[in-house]
Parts: C-alpha cells; sequence; structure tokens
C-alpha cells in the first residue's frame, strides 16, 4: 500500500475507535445503572457505631447486639441479565476499539515512515490509546469495569477532539523531532499520561460518588485505583522529563532553558511528588489526596495540550 493509503486507513481505524468506544461506553452504563448495587460498608460501618443508650437491667443484655437502634441498611439487588451480558458485551467492544487504535497508531506510523507521535493529533491519539490500556490492563487483574464507562467516553471525546481540532495531514516532522528521542522521551510520556488520566477518572469519581446505597464502588476501592496507578506512572514520568533533558541538550544545546513545556512538565512532577508525598508520610487519605492528585491532573493537561495550543515555545508543534 502506499504512504496515502495507509494514512487514509489510519483515518478510517481512527473513526472505527471513536464508534467502538462510544458503543462500549454505552454498555458499561447499562452495567452500572442495572448491574448490582450495594452498600457502602464505610457508611454501614458509620451507621452501624451510631446506636442510643439503653437501660440497664434486663435490657443490658440486649446491648451488645448490633443491631439495637441501627439505621437499617438495605440489601445488595441482584443484578439483571441484560445488564451483565451488557456488560461483558462493553469489554468485547473495548478490546476491539484499542485494537482498532492501536492500528490506526500502526498505519499512521507505516505512512510516516516515523514514530507516529511527532505532532498534537498523533500524540492525543496515542494518550488515548495508552488510557484505555490501562483500563484494560488492570482490568486482567483486578474488576475494575466500573470505570469502563468515564474511561470510555473520555477516550472516545479525545479521538473526537483530535480529529476535529488537532487533525494534521501523514508527513514528515519538524528538525527537532526527528531524531530517535522521539521513541525514548515521547513514549514514556504517553505511557505515563495514560494511566494518570485513568487515576484521575478515579479522582473525579471519588469526589462525585454519593454516600450509602451506589452503582459505584466505595470511595477507598477509587482511591486504591488511582493510588496504584500513579505509583506506577510516577517513575515513567520521572524518566520521561529526564529524557527530555538528555534531548534538549542533544537537539538546542541546553538541558534547561525555561521553556514553557519543560517549566510545565517540572510543575506536574511536583504536583504528583506532591501527592505521593503527602501519602506516606502525612498519612493524606480520602477527599484531601484525592484533590491533590486532581490538581496534578489538571497540571498534566494543561502541560499536554494548553502548552502545545496556547503557548509558543520550542516545542511549539501542534500544528494547530
Amino acid at each position: 500500500m502506499s504512504a496515502e493509503q495507509l494514512a487514509e486507513l489510519s483515518d478510517l481505524f481512527v473513526v472505527a475507535a471513536v464508534l467502538l468506544y462510544f458503543f462500549a461506553m454505552i454498555g458499561f452504563a447499562i452495567e452500572l445503572a442495572f448491574g448490582r448495587s450495594r452498600p457502602d460498608k464505610a457508611v454501614a460501618a458509620e451507621r452501624s457505631e451510631v446506636r442510643q443508650p439503653v437501660a440497664v437491667g434486663a435490657a443490658a443484655a440486649d446491648a451488645a447486639s448490633p443491631v439495637d437502634d441501627v439505621v437499617a441498611t438495605p440489601e445488595a439487588k441482584e443484578p439483571s441479565r441484560g445488564a451483565v451480558r451488557a456488560g461483558k458485551v462493553a469489554l468485547v467492544l473495548a478490546w476491539v476499539g484499542w485494537a482498532a487504535n492501536f492500528a490506526a497508531i500502526a498505519t499512521r506510523g507505516m505512512a510516516v515512515d516515523r514514530w507516529p507521535w511527532g505532532n498534537m493529533y498523533e500524540f492525543v491519539v496515542a494518550i488515548c490509546f495508552a488510557a484505555v490500556t490501562a483500563f484494560l490492563g488492570t482490568q486482567i487483574r483486578y474488576n475494575v469495569r466500573f470505570l469502563g464507562a468515564f474511561v470510555m467516553i473520555t477516550a472516545a471525546l479525545g479521538l473526537g477532539l483530535a480529529v476535529k481540532f488537532f487533525y494534521t495531514a501523514a508527513g514528515p516532522v519538524v528538525p527537532a523531532l526527528d531524531s530517535y528521542w522521539i521513541a525514548i522521551h515521547v513514549t514514556a510520556a504517553i505511557i505515563s499520561s495514560g494511566l494518570f488520566t485513568l487515576a484521575g477518572v478515579a479522582g473525579v469519581l471519588y469526589l462525585v460518588r454519593g454516600d450509602g446505597m451506589s452503582r459505584l464502588p466505595s470511595r477507598a476501592d477509587l482511591e486504591r485505583v488511582a493510588h496504584r496507578a500513579i505509583v506506577f506512572s510516577f517513575p515513567l514520568w520521572t524518566f520521561a522529563v529526564i529524557a527530555g533533558a538528555l534531548w534538549a541538550d542533544r537537539a538546542w544545546g541546553r538541558y534547561w532553558g525555561w521553556d514553557p513545556k519543560e517549566v510545565w512538565s517540572f510543575i506536574t512532577w511536583v504536583a504528583y511528588a506532591a501527592y505521593l508525598h503527602a501519602k506516606v508520610t502525612a498519612g493524606w487519605r480520602g477527599r484531601a489526596a484525592t484533590i491533590v492528585q486532581l490538581v496534578a491532573f489538571a497540571c498534566l493537561m494543561f502541560n499536554l495540550i494548553g502548552v502545545n495550543v496556547f503557548i509558543s515555545g520550542l516545542h511549539s508543534y501542534a500544528d494547530v
């Protein structure tokens, strides 16, 4: 196939991935809406501690009973077969969409004969792929289908925005990006950004989750997913920042030049380091730690998109 045909095929794969992610989102949403709902264990425990004083004497024997004056907690409802089937179909669609997303990246790379993340369009397509990979990889070991609807809509919207606003025709990159360092620095940034996105989705759900009965898992489970993703991705982001400095020395003759991209990459690193430091040393948990994590995620998003689109610098290669 010619380069033009491969580029067109890549574009078709992107459109297919958007549609597959969208329909997978619908399936996950159906499972979330009509699947099993269960009480929040933390809320149930808090309720069980709230008891009215009881009289001494004959009633004292009953005081140890865990049901005295406790607010009744609704039992979990069994999921409908249709909801379970929708979740399973959604997972299959997510994997097929993931394959289409990968095919879009691979055919784009063959069309341009280079690593296919040399502009904003290619970079966003790759980050969406990394985010879905992080979700599906986590799903293999842990049951995190409850995140499926939110990860799928994030990936579908990301690809849609890439096509609508960031699309760049297949072609060569600027001279500064024509280096093997793009395979080292940018790949590490893409993988870590995908994991950070998974953590960001879990963090947002943590803040919007209601108390008591909920279709989502407990806040503790959501916090655990976010923390594990960040623990794994932070070293990769650290490596990406270091590799970027080495690449800058090779391309521009200096490791650090206060370029906006360099500054915001470091700010993002500091924000996630602050989150991990607070979790380990200060024992921050719950809402406070989640807010710090989401502030760091906001820094990441501004670094990945805002800097390229709105701020000029040596890294202004977005072509938008």
